[in-house]
């Protein structure tokens, strides 16, 4: 990600202070067909934005001033889209767009990308496959790969970059993947967040113990480096050149969010393990009390009213992690579900503005539109009023459990195009606590368990 403060009023999005309308998108929060109906209109106000699928055009890509990383999430907010509501009017700009940015390695490092991509822009890519695969979202047409084998193609990368990144700080992955780029010497919560949420995502997918023990040596680095507290406040970053010592104490929702998903996914891969329990709970309350106001989701940069580009997206993030917890640690769903309809009746609010008067501002504890509209301000509001409908949806699927279908690669990721030191995947063995059967299809050899990993429920 490329964060520049100075973003205030560009094309994409610009200050409309003073204009109060009242609400036109409203929904009941009792009726599923109410809050269907809200999602959609939000859906086609946020992919107005996206010019991806014009002749001349990149698909995969937003316009200036949105990095790449924003594009990868959006599309993982529309496959949330089609997996809550079961509407696939953007089904095909979703898979084009994610198809167009597999690159050569099938790890989302497209040629277009190599000069500024960092962990966390690839890791952005990789959740979106990773939740293709979770919801059964249907497969590209051949000779793509499949969504699995996508997510671990990104998993494998970035697990190659661990070693040479641990001569410094004793572990973490850095921020950036190229020593021409600034931040390359930065090691953040975030890029390390994508890899602990891929890593758990995959063992609680696939049933393969080594993406556990990765995920468990990611979160209890970022824990024992100092960017996670013992209240679970999760803090921005960390330069090496003092060894990881001093701390960006920047505080992001998305951060939050990362780390309490991939905690639940721990959490539902342990069967409901005690410590991982303490974990998604310690976060969880964390992340309520400094990031909701009166029950309503807020950004900490709102106030001040310097929120960036890309700051006016972590919203969508927290609200679609939250949702995923909630379904994966159902002992946290009397927190998160109240607190996901309160913020969505606020967020619609705020949905006053643009060229039909429906699209969605920042910030939602304002009671209306605060001046802004956006991608970020979109997908945020998509994402927490389309999270209300999870109690209608089955919780995700994996091939541990039977459920899930996404094709695998083990290999994916491995034939280093980019420099990176290529992955040594631990061998699955008999000792692992989930078996593997690899099954060749396509020329694609998929992860499966050969044990089922029931998901954790609760009555």
């Amino acid at each position: 990600m490329r964060w520049n403060p100075s973003l205030v009023c560009t094309v994409a999005f610009c200050a409309l202070a003073g204009q109060v309308a009242d609400a036109t998108i409203t929904a009941d929060f009792t009726s599923n067909a109410s809050i269907k109906q809200a999602a959609a209109t939000v859906a086609k106000d946020l992919m107005a934005w996206y010019t991806g699928m014009n002749p001349g055009d990149v698909p995969g890509n937003l316009p200036s001033p949105y990095y790449w990383w924003e594009c990868g999430a959006m599309f993982n907010t529309m496959i949330n889209y089609w997996y809550y509501t079961g509407d696939t009017t953007y089904n095909p700009r979703t898979t084009q767009a994610l198809v167009a940015q597999i690159g050569e390695n099938t790890a989302f490092m497209p040629q277009n990308q190599t000069q500024s991509e960092g962990n966390d822009d690839q890791g952005f890519w990789g959740m979106a496959a990773m939740t293709a695969a979770e919801t059964n979202y249907p497969p590209a047409p051949a000779p793509a790969p499949g969504w699995l084998a996508l997510a671990q193609g990104v998993w494998t990368t970035q697990q190659g970059r661990w070693a040479e990144a641990s001569a410094y700080c004793n572990g973490g992955l850095r921020w950036q993947i190229y020593p021409f780029n600034n931040g390359y010497n930065y090691k953040n919560s975030i890029s390390n967040g994508c890899f602990f949420n891929l890593g758990a995502r995959l063992a609680l997918y696939t049933g393969n113990q080594t993406y556990a023990d990765w995920a468990i040596k990611t979160f209890d680095w970022v824990y024992d480096v100092g960017l996670m507290s013992p209240t679970y406040q999760i803090f921005d970053g960390t330069q090496i050149a003092d060894n990881c010592t001093a701390k960006d104490h920047n505080t992001w929702s998305y951060n939050a969010g990362i780390y309490l998903v991939g905690a639940a996914s721990m959490y539902n891969y342990t069967n409901g393990s005690a410590e991982w329990h303490d974990r998604v709970s310690g976060i969880l309350n964390t992340t309520v009390s400094t990031f909701f106001v009166n029950g309503v989701m807020q950004e900490l940069c709102e106030p001040s009213g310097k929120c960036n580009v890309d700051q006016r997206s972590f919203k969508a993030y927290l609200s679609r992690w939250m949702a995923a917890t909630a379904k994966l640690a159902p002992f946290t769903a009397p927190t998160i579900m109240p607190l996901l309809q309160s913020s969505a009746e606020a967020a619609l609010k705020t949905c006053t503005v643009g060229g039909g008067n429906t699209q969605c501002g920042l910030m939602w504890t304002t009671g209306a539109n605060d001046g802004s509209y956006g991608v970020g301000e979109e997908m945020s509001v998509l994402e927490v009023v389309q999270s209300n409908l999870l109690p209608t949806v089955p919780g995700w699927a994996s091939a541990a459990k039977g459920t899930g279908n996404s094709t695998g690669d083990i290999s994916a990721g491995t034939k280093s195009d980019t420099g990176d030191t290529p992955l040594v995947l631990s061998p699955i063995t008999t000792g692992d606590r989930v078996g593997a059967v690899f099954l060749t299809a396509l020329a694609l050899v998929g992860v499966i368990g050969g044990t089922a990993t029931m998901m954790v429920t609760e009555a």
